[in-house]
């Protein structure tokens, strides 16, 4: 099974070709990352075309997508999810989505583990998860001290993710979301046909943006 994998809910900007077998880890053809949190919109779609370019595939080859859907910042988040989906509506090709820190913990399993990304505003997106891979807890934000402050009743013995938060912990895994991390999240969903669920954007808080209020009178009545 052939499957294009893109993220943008973190600074990285990630697009990559991935071969999925009937049985084992997902194979790697080619991928392009560049780590820049204003360039999701101008860069992500070169990097699909790159991508594809270099696994010598066309967009009419895949069999799947797969989008990360955060949790991640509201304006680079969009940029993937409607990428992904137009994309996917293009070539009549179903798109799952995929939480992008169980991206980053699909590659890390074995032990209790604790995968944080930069959520902005002196906070972190977190979730935590089990040996075997499931997720125990999260997804959620909060500031690095009240994280830290949860750590015992997690469990966790290792930490990947952002190189943020100051934790007492051994780090390991990637720092972002990455091709085949995310296909090997979406991997059972993928092999069984499963229909894709919703893209739904896991924001975990509202946008910076707020509707203005009423005009304030500058002469009087």
């Amino acid at each position: 099974m052939l499957v294009l994998a893109v993220d943008t809910s973190t600074p990285a900007v990630t697009a990559g070709v991935v071969e999925l077998p009937p049985d084992g880890p997902p194979v790697l053809l080619a991928e392009r990352v560049t780590v820049d949190a204003r360039a999701h919109g101008e860069l992500l779609t070169p990097h699909v075309r790159d991508a594809l370019a270099e696994a010598g595939k066309a967009l009419a080859d895949l069999d799947a997508l797969v989008c990360g859907v955060g949790p991640g910042p509201f304006t680079g988040l969009r940029a993937g999810m409607v990428t992904a989906a137009a994309l996917g509506h293009a070539v009549d090709r179903p798109v799952h989505p995929v939480c992008s820190l169980d991206a980053i913990a699909a590659l890390v399993p074995g032990e209790p583990l604790l995968v944080v990304t930069d959520a902005r505003r002196r906070e972190l997106y977190w979730a935590a998860y089990a040996a075997d891979g499931t997720r125990s807890a999260g997804p959620d934000v909060l500031a690095p001290a009240l994280l830290a402050e949860r750590l015992p009743e997690l469990g966790v013995a290792r930490v990947a993710g952002a190189r943020l938060g100051g934790f007492d912990l051994p780090v390991t895994g990637p720092e972002h979301p990455t091709p085949v991390g995310l296909v090997a999240a979406a991997a059972a969903a993928l092999r069984s046909g499963a229909e894709p669920g919703e893209l739904t954007p896991l924001y975990l808080r509202r946008p910076d943006a707020v509707e203005p209020g009423a005009r304030k009178r500058v002469t009087p009545a």
